[in-house]
């Protein structure tokens, strides 16, 4: 690997820290304000719209996406700029049009998708005219299995019914959001794998009913919409609507949910990076028993562990990137588990560390430690926790001894 930015790397780079020094970083404090005397809590405030516009204007926009329907960056290209975006997590990467899950939604319509299916949906999602969500976790099974999911999509004639319940459907209640991407069972008898499929179900279809919103440890950690509960009670949608075939659910999950994984994780590198950056400015100018909190040894096993665990994190990110652009996602699935087990584990620890030399102030409202960290603890559970990363992950590497093993006992 060569570690040096490449010339469209650097040129948005350098882009992309201008707009966050003058355009997102001072809108913070006005975004905060608006979220309060809004009158719909999970509805994006009126600083998002301008920092989108300004975005589209210096050609930051699409980035997360390679390909005819993006910015064509490599994996490797977006990750410096998606860590830059994980500074300022509840403002950036919605400014670009690059938060989730409309990104993981747009990779699958990119991908899945019938050619109506991506003319009605993907353009207005490409153009941010229109959010979405993913309806996959349920409350009443362990959705860490994806076999487990219960929600039915039954073929009827032209139609298909969707019936079911779902939760922490996030982007679901923004106002904005108009199609959420449901994965059901259309066949109960087929191999676990293939009884899922996934479709189109638009938020105003009768029978679609929010039944609340959800928050973790009491803040919305989504980016402008909330993670809803949903009842889908006799749910009827044009046949249409399916996304690939009846039975590609689990397989079309898989490949949604690793692109994502890796944007979840250069994100959690940009937050790091901030908290160590607040921690190293609060321990300098704070003064306890005589001396600046700097001087303290404790202090300074913090940052000095900080830094050497956000560069190994890195490295990793990096190299997973690097391989889902040469050899493919299926050829990058260890590194991406690794990086999904690594990461926001690397990002929590380093929050708390700055939450701590922060004392009273860094849990509170006056800095972004404390939400920068719910973001953090959550993420060792969306997209699949980290014991079921872990198991899948050591299953692999058993396998790849396994002949040896065989062998010997010949």
């Amino acid at each position: 690997m060569d570690f040096r930015y490449d010339e469209t790397t650097e040129r948005l780079r350098e882009r992309l820290l201008a707009f966050m020094a003058e355009r997102v970083h001072p809108a913070e404090p006005v975004f905060e304000e608006q979220v309060r005397e809004g009158a719909d809590p999970w509805a994006a405030p009126p600083v998002v719209a301008e920092l989108q516009a300004e975005a589209r204007r210096r050609g930051l926009w699409n980035l997360f996406l390679p390909g005819e329907h993006g910015a064509g960056l490599t994996n490797l290209q977006y990750a410096p700029l998606a860590e830059i975006t994980g500074r300022s997590p509840g403002l950036a990467p919605v400014a670009l049009n690059c938060a989730a899950p409309d990104t993981g939604n747009m990779e699958l319509l990119a991908q899945f998708g019938s050619p109506a299916q991506r003319e009605r949906w993907l353009a207005p999602l490409l153009d941010g005219r229109i959010r979405s969500a993913f309806a996959m976790t349920e409350p009443a099974v362990a959705s860490s299995d994806a076999t487990n999911i219960a929600t039915r999509i039954e073929r009827d004639g032209d139609e298909y019914v969707v019936n079911g319940r779902k939760w922490f459907v996030t982007g679901a209640l923004n106002p904005r959001c108009a199609i959420l991407v449901v994965m059901g069972r259309t066949d109960p008898t087929a191999p676990r794998r293939r009884q899922q499929s996934q479709i189109l179900v638009p938020r105003d279809t009768p029978g679609v009913t929010v039944r609340r919103g959800l928050r973790t440890f009491g803040y919305d950690d989504s980016d402008h919409g909330g993670h809803a509960e949903i009842d889908f009670v006799d749910v009827r949608v044009p046949a249409g609507n399916l996304i690939g075939a009846e039975g590609d659910g689990f397989a079309i999950s898989q490949a949604r949910l690793g692109p994502g994984r890796v944007h979840h994780c250069m994100r959690l590198l940009g937050m790091a990076e901030r908290a160590v950056e607040l921690m190293c400015r609060r321990v300098s100018d704070r003064h306890a028993f005589g001396a600046p909190l700097a001087e303290q040894g404790v202090v300074r096993d913090w940052i000095a562990e900080a830094r050497v665990r956000v560069e190994q994190a890195r490295l990793l990110v990096l190299k997973t990137a690097w391989l889902m652009d040469t050899v493919g996602n299926r050829g990058a699935h260890t590194e991406i588990q690794a990086i999904k087990i690594a990461v926001p584990a690397t990002a929590e620890w380093v929050i708390d560390r700055a939450i701590q030399a922060h004392g009273a102030a860094g849990v509170s409202q006056d800095t972004p430690l404390a939400g920068l960290w719910v973001r953090a603890r959550a993420l060792r559970l969306a997209d699949g926790p980290d014991e079921v990363h872990r198991q899948s992950l050591a299953r692999r590497e058993l396998r790849r001894h396994q002949p040896v093993r065989d062998a010997a006992r010949v």
